[in-house]
């Protein structure tokens, strides 16, 4: 995408980013519902509107100051709240819970894959505007499998985090959750730091690919 401008890139994105973090809450909240807990239902927050769900830094200022810095674009919306004690088998029902938004994410690449093979399909046939569904699809790739593999790392509260407590032990499990509240800023290290770019790139790589070649993009 190197070729296009910032409004192009921000028009590329917007559609991407947006239904990548509210499926993903939305499939949190989902499943929470049919499994006992029915609070992101009561509140309204079980709906595709983005409205709904948008933070404003974390779906708005984040994803455009990565365009900016040309790094990997990446956000995230207003978790859907989860009340843990309303699950029928809490500790199994959060692990499932946790994992619908990375498997929902893994889904909207594959959809987006489909949207840019017709892209693709459309622009060899001379429809030149296609060739917005073949950006726009690419995007929608890489901001799903982003946020899937991101989410899947074991730092609390991260959905990767609430699957590996639910499997641990309990005392365990107990002393690994208080690390939550420093979560966020070990994340933020490791992001700064650049070591979360070296650990997540070749795994974001091998599955890029993975989907390209299989819709022979």
């Amino acid at each position: 995408m190197n070729n296009l401008n910032l409004m192009q890139e921000i028009m590329v994105w917007v559609l991407p980013v947006l239904f990548a973090v509210t499926v993903h809450e939305v499939a949190h909240g989902w499943v929470a519902n049919q499994l006992g807990d029915r609070t992101a239902l009561l509140l309204g927050r079980l709906t595709l509107n983005p409205f709904r769900h948008i933070d404003l830094i974390g779906t708005v200022v984040i994803p455009f100051l990565c365009l900016l810095v040309g790094g990997f674009i990446f956000g995230w919306a207003k978790p859907v709240p989860v009340n843990w004690r309303n699950l029928k088998h809490p500790r199994r029902d959060t692990a499932l819970v946790a994992i619908a938004g990375p498997i929902s994410n893994l889904l909207m690449a594959l959809l987006w894959a489909v949207i840019a093979k017709l892209g693709e399909l459309g622009s060899h046939q001379g429809f030149s505007s296609a060739i917005f569904l073949v950006y726009t699809g690419t995007a929608g790739i890489s901001i799903n499998l982003l946020l899937m593999v991101l989410n899947l790392v074991p730092i609390p509260p991260l959905d990767g985090s609430r699957v590996v407590s639910s499997l641990l032990p309990f005392p365990l499990a107990k002393m690994y959750d208080r690390i939550e509240p420093y979560g966020f800023i070990i994340l933020l290290v490791l992001i700064w730091t650049r070591i979360l770019s070296q650990l997540l790139t070749p795994l974001l790589m091998w599955l890029q690919g993975l989907i390209l070649d299989l819709f022979a993009l």
